[in-house]
């Protein structure tokens, strides 16, 4: 058995909460808050905006609480609330997370509104361009490519032609090269 000078303290103290013991607290929020989607969404809702606030700086949970939150909102028909929340979200993703998750929650966040928002066109056209916006501000050329080519695509479906060019010729411009030929 070790000696009272064995068991001595060395000063280290303990904050109130870890920075372990933080991130513990907020990723079992985020699953509690998950849990409860199905069964009390509001409560669930909730609980997303909880993470999001318990993040001392912007993070991986609360941009997972985000995304869960723009799918809730919009299944539940509250587009204002689901587009708020998502204006918030894209703020992440110039350094919260990295660019390969960030696209793939945007693209899959992309497919789950424009699968079944087709009728709702105010909704549609909102959401594309505040991506839109949002990658060219994060300098996201890739997705950017790619968003666009998905809205060409929804145009094309919908009819709407001339937005469809539109689109196009701005994407076939940014495969050029400065002198006008092609890249």
């Amino acid at each position: 058995m070790g000696s009272d000078a064995d068991m001595e303290d060395y000063g280290f103290e303990y904050s109130e909460e870890e920075p372990e013991e933080q991130d513990v607290d907020i990723e079992n929020q985020y699953y509690n808050s998950k849990g409860l989607v199905e069964t009390d969404p509001e409560a669930a809702l909730e609980g997303f905006a909880e993470v999001v606030q318990m993040e001392p700086e912007k993070g991986e949970w609360g941009f997972k609480a985000l995304k869960q939150t723009v799918k809730l909102y919009y299944k539940l028909g509250k587009y204002k609330e689901m587009m708020d929340a998502y204006r918030d979200m894209l703020t992440y993703i110039k350094s919260a997370v990295t660019r390969n998750y960030s696209e793939k929650c945007i693209n899959n966040i992309m497919d789950f509104i424009s699968g079944s928002a087709s009728q709702n066109f105010g909704l549609l056209q909102e959401f594309y361009q505040t991506t839109l916006k949002a990658l060219e501000e994060a300098k996201n050329e890739r997705l950017w490519f790619k968003t666009n080519l998905k809205l060409c695509k929804i145009w094309f479906d919908m009819g709407e032609y001339g937005r469809m060019s539109k689109i196009l010729k701005e994407l076939h411009k940014s495969c050029q090269k400065e002198d006008g030929s092609d890249d």
